[in-house]
């Protein structure tokens, strides 16, 4: 196997496994903040839902980040690896400031940046790049309005109820998370599949668009490491800074999630967790009140999703230019 490629899945998976870091704060955040779980158990359980996502729902999502953005003719290693490094450093730089932005925006930014400097606009293909920003912008807003709906739903049917029912909420979460895991792994863990799959169709190993199933499981299982970590910084902002969450807030935001995400995971769409968790939050908390979320916060996340396609872009792009000007030209990147 040539270096090069091997330096292409190896920046494959330190990606995922900083996905898995980065975003487990969208799927324990409101348990945790709520007290349905202890924060430990809770990262573990989500690791094995995300781990297992994949292996049940399958691989559309891979299908379209590595076949129907950018054609395989025109590409060289070295644009792929020019895009994971700028997504690996923008999701470095978030985590440590503690903003909850999209691993998604990073990866696609970084590849259409890197793919335009390196091969021109010829390479991107029109169709799949609208399908994705359409699924990346519309499913944050879907979160919105449908936390808001479900929200709405639940104080309605539970509008009688006694404070005891805070106590069927809290282990109702422990089920919606693991919806909201599962779906998690099956959409995130597949960019990194298509990424990887992508790079063994350009150099030759495999002779069509077919996922493997090693990589698979290597994607599955990076993901699900990092997010036994767990971001705590993230976990904090998404968990407690919109608005104190209690255990219906949990339930209404982690059901409205999974559904968003796993109905775009099974069509192939792409979707930021990030964004679609943080939305069905601020949804939740606007049907009981709108002054009750702090719209400071969600603005400046806002900013962040707004800004980080661009910026990754420039970054891959840059990226891809230094390498070309024979830097670690010995790998054959190029």
């Amino acid at each position: 196997m040539p270096i090069s490629l091997i330096v292409l899945i190896a920046l494959a998976i330190v990606f995922d496994f900083l996905n898995g870091v980065h975003d487990s704060s969208n799927i324990v955040a409101t348990m945790i903040s709520s007290r349905a779980i202890q924060p430990r158990i809770a990262l573990a359980m989500t690791a094995v839902a995300e781990f297992s996502g994949p292996f049940i729902f399958g691989v559309a999502v891979a299908n379209t980040i590595g076949s129907e953005i950018v054609s395989s003719k025109f590409l060289n290693i070295g644009i792929i690896i020019a895009a994971l490094i700028s997504a690996i450093l923008w999701n470095v730089m978030t985590w440590l400031l503690g903003i909850p932005s999209s691993s998604s925006h990073a990866l696609i930014g970084g590849l259409m940046g890197a793919v335009t400097v390196g091969a021109g606009f010829q390479a991107l293909q029109m169709s799949g790049v609208t399908k994705v920003l359409i699924s990346l912008f519309a499913s944050p807003i879907i979160g919105l309005f449908a936390g808001m709906l479900v929200a709405n739903t639940i104080f309605m049917l539970s509008w009688k109820a006694t404070p005891k029912v805070n106590g069927l909420f809290k282990r109702l979460q422990i089920i919606t998370s693991l919806g909201l895991a599962l779906s998690h792994g099956t959409n995130d863990a597949q960019k990194t599949m298509g990424i990887i799959t992508l790079g063994l169709l350009i150099s030759g190993k495999i002779n069509k668009f077919e996922v493997p199933f090693w990589v698979v499981v290597v994607c599955a299982a990076a993901i699900a490491i990092g997010t036994s970590v767990g971001g705590w910084q993230l976990i904090r902002t998404l968990g407690s800074k919109f608005y104190k969450i209690r255990p219906i807030h949990g339930f209404a935001s982690q059901v409205t999630s999974a559904a968003v995400i796993l109905t775009a995971s099974l069509v192939g769409g792409p979707v930021s967790t990030t964004q679609v968790v943080s939305t069905a939050i601020m949804g939740v908390g606007a049907a009981e009140r709108l002054s009750k979320v702090h719209w400071g916060v969600a603005g400046e996340i806002l900013t962040a999703w707004i800004v980080t396609i661009p910026a990754t872009a420039i970054i891959g792009g840059g990226i891809y230019w230094l390498l070309s000007q024979n830097f670690l030209s010995f790998l054959n990147l190029f």
